[in-house]
């Protein structure tokens, strides 16, 4: 990398997103962390998190510092719990169809979309199929505000 490329890199840092390429430095330190794999995820309900969202939520345990991932289930004509929460959420729907409804706008989902609830916004996720069970996967960067300081807050409505 030239070291044009790399003062770019740097400079655009603060402002990277999911989908841009390039903007990461080069250099980086590998430490182990002794695993690097959660076998059967569906099989570890968490079962505090599945309350307040009010569907089950089967949560990732890897230790990443800066991202989380969780598979959910809204059951057949189910819906979750209307919430908010500080960091983004990206939502991959890998079977079912629905939709959600984020800040009071209406976006309708199948599988194969992803829907991104962005900091802060009330969202609610409704499965329309009154058969079959939707199933998604959730990435967020909580990790990340929680090792910043704590400020990975989230909020269910009463």
């Amino acid at each position: 990398m030239s070291t044009e490329t790399s003062i770019k890199n740097e400079k655009n840092l603060s402002h990277s997103q999911s989908g841009d390429k390039g903007g990461t430095i080069g250099t980086a330190e590998f430490k182990p962390s002794g695993y690097t794999i959660h076998r059967q995820v569906e099989k570890s309900l968490d079962e505090q998190f599945s309350r307040e969202r009010q569907h089950p939520v089967y949560i990732a345990k890897l230790p990443s510092f800066t991202a989380s991932m969780n598979v959910g289930i809204v059951v057949a004509g189910g819906t979750s719990g209307n919430h908010r929460h500080y960091y983004e959420s990206l939502i991959y729907i890998i079977e079912g169809k629905g939709y959600s409804v984020v800040e009071g706008k209406k976006v309708e989902w199948e599988a194969g979309d992803i829907i991104y609830a962005p900091p802060w916004a009330w969202h609610q996720h409704f499965n329309t199929d009154p058969d079959h069970e939707a199933r998604y996967i959730a990435c967020t960067n909580a990790p990340l505000l929680q090792n910043v300081g704590g400020i990975a807050r989230r909020e269910e409505a009463v």
